[in-house]
């Protein structure tokens, strides 16, 4: 028998305690590592990188989300029909517009605490402009749902790749009218220049309106964590009642995301050729300022935040302040301000 004590092995926490120990020899009781708040928001290098891109991470996975469930759902519908792809139809109307219902609604829910979720390049150009959303993050925000809408039409075509295949004939021959539409909007035949932009432009205020009293506080706002269901509703109903002529797209990014996707993947120029560039000022600028409406008429009219442009206070109302004709202009000695 060796009488060579083996040398035991310390656990690398058993080593960090000793370590600690070693140079704080007066510390009588260790906080554990996952209870200090320091140490945990900067575990490691990478968490540090991940500050700077937590917020258009989270836009960016929230309008992928989005897009699959929505182009996913406009698939599964359409190419359902052909009986090359499958014996019965597995979708129509309702299950599309419950299908990007459910998008916006998890999208929105994945990131609204950590970005606000905006999950829309115009709901954060309304809020920058009207709402004071620092204009510096503007960019970043719309890059990142501009490349979740890419990625999730991505995911979305090469899931159903094979059925698109049948649907059109071949591997080779993709069409607007077959399947190019299935993942960014065309308006009907019937519809002028005009009209589509109204129509765009209608369904942006009409969903940018029921976000903002889901969250006004001074409102009647929904108990907390139920603002998605409030949007679910919403873009359920423009999409029952207003989404027939143009697509509905009331969102820039998952519009012109997955319109880049289908040019890349074999549907051509013709996707911007459209209409002498539809997809401009109908899915693009309606929406934008379709929203920039809606904000502006719900605070001009409603809203009583100190965020808002329209509730600025005016030279007269500054001046009272200031002089301390106001209820709460002044703050004793003594007392801290909050």
């Amino acid at each position: 028998m060796s009488e060579i004590a083996e040398k035991p092995v310390m656990r690398h926490s058993e080593t960090s305690v000793a370590y600690t120990r070693q140079y704080d020899p007066d510390a009588k009781q260790f906080l554990p590592f996952a209870d200090c708040g320091h140490c945990t928001r900067y575990p490691n290098r990478w968490s540090r990188i991940r500050e700077y891109v937590r917020e258009p991470a989270a836009e960016f996975l929230a309008t992928m989300i989005l897009v699959i469930f929505g182009c996913g759902g406009d698939c599964q519908a359409v190419l359902s029909s052909s009986t090359a792809v499958s014996s019965s139809p597995k979708g129509g109307p309702l299950s599309i517009n419950i299908g990007w219902a459910i998008g916006l609604a998890l999208g929105v829910w994945a990131s609204a605490g950590i970005s606000g979720g905006h999950v829309n390049p115009a709901v954060t150009l309304a809020m920058a402009s009207v709402r004071g959303f620092p204009w510096k993050k503007v960019p970043f925000y719309i890059l990142a749902q501009l490349l979740g809408g890419i990625c999730g039409a991505g995911i979305v075509y090469a899931n159903y790749y094979h059925a698109i295949n049948l649907y059109e004939g071949g591997a080779g021959i993709r069409t607007i009218s077959g399947t190019g539409d299935l993942f960014a909007t065309y308006a009907a035949d019937y519809m002028t220049s005009v009209s589509c932009f109204f129509a765009e432009f209608l369904g942006a205020a009409m969903l940018i309106i029921p976000i903002l009293f889901a969250t006004d506080k001074r409102n009647a706002p929904p108990p907390p964590g139920l603002v998605p269901l409030v949007i679910f509703f919403t873009v359920l109903g423009i999409g029952l009642g207003l989404g027939m002529e143009t697509g509905a797209a009331l969102n820039p990014a998952r519009d012109l995301g997955p319109r880049i996707l289908t040019a890349m993947v074999g549907y051509g120029k013709a996707v911007f050729d459209f209409r002498n560039q539809y997809w401009i000022w109908c899915p693009i600028l309606g929406p934008i300022l379709g929203m920039q409406a809606g904000t502006l008429v719900y605070d001009a009219l409603i809203y009583t935040g100190p965020d808002s442009i329209i509730n600025k206070p005016d030279l007269e109302a500054e001046k009272k302040h200031h002089d301390g004709q106001c209820a709460h202009g002044t703050v004793r000695a003594g007392v801290d301000s909050v």
